[in-house]
């Protein structure tokens, strides 16, 4: 993972917290939701890339992304237009270019909540917090969706998403069915930090989330922050005895760390229960949740059928 993006991560799991209650009990979003003033706005730029997906899922192309060339890297779908520029960086927007590209709304994560009033000045600015403590993480992505749509003059387009979406997890589930997965081992998801640390993801984490949409059972793993993802050794993984596991790309070093004796050593490597699953982010809306969703479906078919079904006996 590269160095921005790990200081972005880090940044927003100390601010998961950070956003105060709004009047009832209503956060931003859907207290914005509820009394849209006006026509909806058109020209606006996305400082996060939860928000930028979701934008671009309900069919409205951002102005400007924060780290908008790390997006097209780290979350890649829904597809960001080359033509869209980078706003700066999630921690440090240019203001002087969201200044120049007169945008009607900013919409920002906790992250950013320091730099509001300076925001303020440009347009009116939207805080969206995607990952508060003690909810589901994939219905709070799918409520955000709808509040977005109904804030933008495009609730239809979100409902119509979300079928879409739910259409698309039944036919994965259908796909891996057939496959038997009443009888797999549970599956644990990793990322990548370099090659001696990994991103092992909990409880909470989309990742996981993304398994129970599929119908697969997770390898139990404590949630000690808001977004479930602790940090272990490699050689940590040792544990994962019986375990498939499945790693979101892109992770540059791989071959670097997979042809070391470490790696070739653990048990999950040896029994071939080890995969790739393409870039989807970790982190992202309910869209995320699917491709993230539909990137280990397509890794777990390829997996070889004896090496799982080696496994279930064990269970």
């Amino acid at each position: 993972m590269s160095l921005r993006v790990l200081l972005c991560c880090l940044a927003v799991w100390l601010a998961g917290s950070l956003l105060p209650a709004m009047a009832g009990g209503m956060d931003e979003l859907e207290q914005a939701s509820r009394q849209p003033v006006g026509s909806p706005p058109q020209r606006i730029v996305a400082l996060s890339w939860e928000a930028a997906e979701n934008l671009l899922e309900l069919g409205v192309t951002p102005l400007a992304v924060a780290d908008a060339d790390d997006y097209r890297q780290w979350v890649v779908r829904p597809r960001l237009p080359a033509q869209v520029p980078s706003a700066g960086s999630r921690l440090e927007p240019n203001l002087e270019l969201l200044a120049s590209l007169k945008p009607q709304l900013i919409i920002i994560s906790p992250t950013l909540l320091s730099m509001r009033s300076s925001l303020q000045r440009i347009a009116p600015v939207l805080n969206i917090d995607a990952y508060q403590p003690g909810q589901d993480h994939a219905q709070a992505a799918e409520r955000i969706l709808l509040q977005l749509g109904r804030l933008l003059g495009r609730e239809q387009q979100a409902q119509q998403r979300l079928q879409q979406l739910e259409q698309g997890f039944a036919g994965l589930r259908r796909q891996l069915q057939a496959r038997g997965i009443a009888n797999w081992p549970t599956v644990q998801v990793i990322r990548f930090a370099n090659p001696s640390m990994v991103y092992v993801y909990g409880s909470n984490a989309m990742p996981v989330l993304a398994l129970r949409r599929l119908g697969l059972r997770s390898t139990t793993q404590p949630a000690p922050s808001v977004w479930g993802v602790s940090q272990q050794r490699v050689g940590q993984l040792v544990a994962l005895q019986q375990d498939i596991v499945l790693y979101q790309q892109p992770f540059a070093a791989a071959p670097q760390l997979f042809a070391s004796p470490l790696w070739q050593g653990l048990p999950f490597v040896r029994q071939q229960r080890f995969a790739a699953v393409a870039p989807a982010w970790s982190y992202g809306g309910v869209a995320s949740l699917f491709y993230l969703a539909q990137g280990m479906t397509t890794a777990l078919l390829q997996l070889p059928l004896a090496s799982l079904c080696s496994r279930s006996s064990l269970h």
